[in-house]
């Protein structure tokens, strides 16, 4: 078995598949790529078991076949070569590959394709379109929310939710949450899982080279199809908290305020606070938005004062600074608001101008309930 192809051509697929592969597989052929070559195309698969990354480029080859290349050497090889045709030819009998180059050859040892596991089958599946760049930003503004608790798995993962003709993001790890809904034409569909964040992780990384994305899915697997790319991947079983309980519905305190211009404060002042609370006191009265911090163990405090709209009465309440600056980092909007209602209920955070077809909600927990407003 012989074919050629482009050293950079290739080495960038090997790079998305091999988001795939992790470092200590449970099958050792799990470390290789499948190539698999038919009619002039080659279908590069890596796994882990959970995941599945598959993506096909044109080459010129002799003939069909299939061979486990392993995915390391390989990769440091294309990645030490500048652009240039490279050709693989293959020993069928011995698994051996022999890569040349315009420098020299590479002699390595594969595997025999037919030892691969197989890819889980689209089979009994639903199935939506969506574009990409609604997936994308859901993907973004949802991830960094999951949860590392293993205990509760269902957490570590985001929700989706298609409804209505409404796609919902949900990811939570009982300190935040953020909840992201963009209306969509979905009459047929009205299903829900759990995607696990590596998978999620690899296709935001990948997004960009389509318009749209096909998802299919079944109870077990997810399927997301798009150009030349495809990722099939384990879904998290379970069932997912209620995380509408979670959030107030009734929050007549509303304050505006600069993004940038609350996020670089908070940083500053979460530098002085306590290292393991992390706590942060916002104040809020009139037209002015008091910052505090104090760690007692080391005498540092720090207190800023900036200008806000404030439309409610005098508030003070707690919030572990933390989980506020990774929620401004994420959101890309000049102005965003803060609703609240009580000093020991959730505060939420949303853009102050969104897209009228999408909504999206940040919720963090307050770390100090027991504060007395002001």
């Amino acid at each position: 078995m012989k074919f050629s192809t482009s050293s950079t051509e290739l080495l960038k697929h090997l790079q998305i598949a091999g988001g795939a592969i992790t470092n200590n597989p449970v099958l050792p052929i799990l470390e290789d790529f499948l190539f698999t070559i038919k009619d002039n195309h080659l279908k590069i698969t890596a796994s882990d078991l959970d995941t599945t990354i598959i993506t096909t480029i044109d080459i010129m080859a002799e003939k069909d076949g299939s061979i486990a290349i392993p995915a390391k050497i390989l990769t440091e090889t294309l990645k030490a070569l500048p652009e240039q045709p490279i050709t693989f030819e293959v020993d069928e009998s011995s698994y051996n590959v022999t890569l040349t180059s315009a420098f020299g050859t590479y002699k390595l040892s594969g595997e025999n394709g037919a030892d691969f596991p197989e890819t889980p089958t689209s089979s009994n599946v639903d199935e939506i379109e969506i574009p990409t760049d609604i997936l994308s930003h859901a993907i973004i503004n949802t991830i960094f929310a999951t949860s590392s608790d293993d205990l509760r798995p269902t957490m570590t993962g985001v929700y989706f939710l298609f409804e209505d003709n409404k796609a919902t993001f949900v990811a939570t790890d009982a300190h935040k949450l953020v909840k992201y809904s963009h209306n969509i034409t979905n009459e047929s569909v009205s299903a829900s899982f759990i995607m696990p964040k590596k998978a999620l992780n690899l296709l935001k990384s990948s997004l960009a080279s389509s318009p749209d994305v096909r998802i299919s899915f079944n109870k077990s697997n997810a399927f997301f199809t798009f150009g030349n790319f495809q990722m099939a991947c384990r879904l998290i079983e379970g069932r997912y908290p209620d995380y509408n309980m979670v959030i107030p519905v009734d929050n007549p305190n509303i304050m505006t305020i600069r993004r940038l211009d609350f996020l670089n404060s908070l940083k500053r002042i979460a530098i002085y606070a306590n290292k393991t609370t992390n706590q942060v006191l916002i104040k809020i009265d009139g037209e002015n938005l008091n910052i505090s911090s104090q760690d007692l163990d080391f005498s540092n405090e720090a207190e800023e004062t900036i200008p806000c709209t404030y439309d409610g009465k005098q508030m003070q309440i707690a919030f572990n600074a933390k989980f506020l600056i990774e929620m401004l980092s994420i959101l890309s909007s000049g102005d965003i608001t803060l609703e609240l209602s009580e000093p020991n209920r959730a505060g939420i955070l949303r853009p102050a101008d969104q897209d009228p077809s999408s909504d999206l909600l940040m919720l963090v927990m307050p770390v100090m309930i027991n504060v007395q407003q002001a």
